[in-house]
């Protein structure tokens, strides 16, 4: 019943997701905000089908966390889950993400209309100083930006080394650094067709303030991502010396 589910599900989540990006085309010629508000639309609408046909649901928390104004929200990295959540639950967002993603058929129209931040990491600093140009911008404008610190996913209990381009992020904005641990992993494992029922966790930490050192502003993110992850996939049932 499970794989049935998931099929389904994936079915429905990707035809769906084409279908909306075509109903939305006119939207693209009205001003950027548009294209915000119907990808977080649209986001929420994905969430929704992953509860109905999928059974799993999710659980916001700390979202109090999260200043009105520009800040840095660095969050971990398990699935695709957040990915498609973050956008949707975080006011103002400004996703950064891999500039293969504008050429993506459809969403990459929408991905350059929102102004998303995209980098090509392959190319080192200049990505870094690329990216910093436009969170700049998305910053004047109020906006959050969400940066996935590892740059890639990892699976539950794993992690890979956090990236400097966060550290850059939050030391050339000068705004406070939001950490964001879940357990998304456990039901929408990355590289795998299966979306599992129950809860996932998303939470949002208290922010660290700006003005830290790169040495202690990374040190102290991994630590609070890493032990609150630990910590909701404990509380999911997760056990990490367990074979995978």
């Amino acid at each position: 019943m499970i794989l049935f589910r998931s099929i389904l599900f994936n079915f429905i989540f990707y035809v769906g997701s084409v279908t909306a990006g075509l109903i939305g085309l006119p939207l693209l010629l009205g001003p950027s905000r548009y294209a915000v508000s119907y990808m977080r639309a649209v986001g929420h609408w994905n969430l929704w089908l992953l509860k109905v046909i999928a059974g799993t649901t999710y659980e916001v928390r700390g979202l109090e966390n999260v200043p009105e104004t520009a800040c840095v929200v660095a969050s971990k990295h398990q699935s695709m889950w957040e990915t498609v959540s973050l956008i949707s639950i975080v006011d103002h967002p400004a996703l950064v993400l891999k500039q293969e993603l504008l050429w993506v058929p459809i969403y990459g129209l929408y991905v350059r209309k929102a102004r998303m931040i995209a980098i090509r990491r392959s190319e080192g600093p200049k990505a870094l100083r690329q990216m910093l140009k436009q969170a700049r911008q998305a910053a004047d404008e109020g906006r959050h930006l969400i940066i996935f610190p590892e740059g890639t996913r990892a699976a539950p209990g794993e992690r890979n080394p956090y990236m400097p381009g966060v550290a850059g992020l939050y030391r050339h904005l000068d705004v406070p650094c939001v950490p964001v641990a879940l357990n998304s992993g456990l039901f929408w494992p990355r590289r795998k067709l299966l979306r599992k029922p129950g809860n996932i966790i998303i939470e949002f930490l208290p922010p660290l303030p700006p003005g830290l050192s790169r040495k202690d502003f990374m040190a102290e993110l991994e630590t609070r991502i890493e032990s609150a992850t630990d910590r909701l996939l404990a509380e999911a049932g997760f056990d990490a010396s367990a074979p995978k």
